[in-house]
């Protein structure tokens, strides 16, 4: 995955779209399911994802086993806790924030990453095959986006049932919801609290 400082800031590096993928794969109260649940679950998303090149003459090969699920769980999680610190979402903070980061530190030498430098740019690939390949690349997408400056950008929606990962395309990069009716969600729920703390003093 090559780095491309010449990018707007506002417009979402290449790697983002498996980035995405990967971390919108957990279940909502909106009806999204768990696809990460069991190995044929992992199997399905693996089959639909659009993978680096260098893993997709493997992809019809691959073996999913209940375990690559967990592992596949366990990379989502983590991540989907630092998306929510991107957002300012304040549950994320704290503990559950250095637990994700700690984890992801340990996780980067189970998977990792070879340096193919070459006249047009640096790519990033995987050292391993099968399903360590597709979360190596996973963890290539993140760097590529902290190279270009775009990893803060990489956001979960602050809204507690949903939590969907998107790319913040304002100017300041403010936004904390993935949508609109997220954002009035929250704010409807907001008001709510603030009335009955009212009522309840």
């Amino acid at each position: 995955m090559k780095t491309n400082n010449d990018r707007s800031p506002t417009a979402p590096p290449p790697s983002v779209a498996l980035v995405l993928e990967f971390v919108n794969t957990h279940a909502d109260a909106g009806g999204r399911i768990e696809q990460f649940d069991d190995a044929a679950g992992l199997r399905g998303w693996l089959d639909r994802v659009e993978l680096p090149d260098e893993l997709r003459a493997d992809r019809c090969d691959l073996e999913v086993t209940g375990a690559d699920a967990a592992s596949a769980r366990e990379l989502r999680d983590a991540l989907v806790t630092l998306l929510l610190a991107h957002s300012g979402e304040e549950g994320s903070l704290g503990e559950p924030l250095a637990e994700a980061e700690s984890y992801l530190q340990r996780v980067a030498s189970r998977y990792p990453l070879t340096s193919v430098i070459g006249a047009e740019g640096v790519t990033l690939q995987a050292e391993q095959t099968g399903v360590p390949g597709v979360l190596a690349s996973v963890l290539a997408g993140i760097t590529e986006l902290a190279q270009s400056g775009a990893w803060s950008r990489v956001k979960a929606c602050r809204n507690p049932p949903c939590h969907f990962g998107f790319f913040d395309r304002t100017r300041n990069s403010s936004a904390g919801f993935c949508s609109p009716g997220c954002a009035s969600q929250a704010s409807m729920r907001a008001y709510r609290q603030r009335k009955k703390n009212a009522a309840a003093r």
